[in-house]
């Protein structure tokens, strides 16, 4: 992927980026600059995928029929923000400096994480089996911080938003409330911090891990047979999660937290597989509760929500 990249990244960087970031006497971040366009293209080749193989999909065989797809637009919104780099480069500027503080103090005392390939070396020479060891360990972590986004209180104050989108399709993985998303990325970040590898090596497995939750989300009526939905997770498998009154709530009656691998719910009782499959969204949508329609009334009730919390009430 870097060899296909780097000729086109070198480009936008010599011909637009660095002169740009040199009339705005911005060199000191030439070189985050550089690794940000890498991840541009990342996510414009993401963005492709998602509109050129998930939409036709949802046409040929969707689970529900919307002769109106307005409300998807601010899915489109979030995803344009994530996966262009808007959003994660906003959270890199709040979360480095944290991030920088705590690797030179853990250093300074001593404390130089072994990295993965160090605990087991015969991952120096498999790529394959370091890229599976890498996704393996990013959806375990997934899978408990989606668990406990459920069952923390205030947590699923922020995560509903999530949840709120009555129309769910491939757009609507990145539909999340800013806070959690600082919340998630800090948590990778130390997670990256204390297996001795840095953030950017992450880069391909989160990339492929977005491409398939996008997938898990679409409007699709597909499953992956007995076995193949406890292999990998399905749109059938996510979209119980997202079931009104079955998955799509906080507490501990939720269900199937898996990013990629059933196999946590499975190992851990969270699994359900032969739900009928329902409506997408949240039970108190049905008695009025709004979750708001634009950008910044979903993050503004968001906080409201959150604020509920801190005084002891639901969210």
């Amino acid at each position: 992927m870097t060899d296909l990249l780097t000729p086109l990244q070198a480009f936008l960087f010599e011909h637009w980026v660095e002169p740009l970031f040199q009339y705005m006497g911005l060199q000191a971040y030439v070189e985050s600059a550089y690794d940000a366009i890498y991840l541009l293209l990342l996510g414009v080749i993401e963005i492709l995928i998602l509109v050129v193989v998930f939409r036709p999909l949802e046409a040929l065989k969707p689970v529900e029929n919307w002769p109106d797809r307005r409300s998807v637009a601010i899915d489109i919104l979030y995803t344009l923000l994530h996966r262009l780099g808007f959003i994660p480069l906003a959270l890199f500027f709040i979360l480095w400096p944290i991030t920088y503080s705590l690797d030179r103090n853990l250093r300074l005392h001593g404390f130089i994480p072994l990295s993965l390939e160090e605990w087991f070396p015969i991952l120096y020479s498999n790529m394959w089996l370091s890229f599976v060891v890498y996704l393996l360990i990013i959806d375990f972590m997934g899978y408990w911080i989606h668990r406990l986004q459920h069952r923390l209180e205030w947590w699923w104050a922020l995560h509903g938003l999530h949840h709120s989108q009555r129309q769910m399709s491939y757009w609507t993985d990145d539909r999340n409330h800013l806070l959690d998303d600082i919340l998630t990325a800090a948590i990778f970040s130390l997670l990256a911090l204390l297996i001795g590898v840095a953030p950017n090596q992450l880069v391909i497995p989160l990339m492929l891990t977005r491409i398939l939750q996008s997938f898990a989300h679409s409007n699709v009526a597909i499953d992956f047979g007995y076995i193949g939905e406890r292999l990998l997770v399905s749109p059938r498998f996510h979209r119980i999660h997202h079931s009104i009154g079955i998955g799509s709530e906080s507490g501990n009656q939720s269900c199937n937290f898996a990013v990629l691998f059933p196999i946590w719910d499975i190992l851990f009782g969270t699994a359900r597989f032969n739900e009928p499959l329902h409506g997408t969204g949240i039970e108190d949508q049905l008695t009025g509760r709004s979750y708001g329609e634009g950008f910044w009334a979903q993050q503004w009730l968001g906080l409201q929500r959150l604020a509920r919390t801190m005084k002891g009430l639901k969210a």
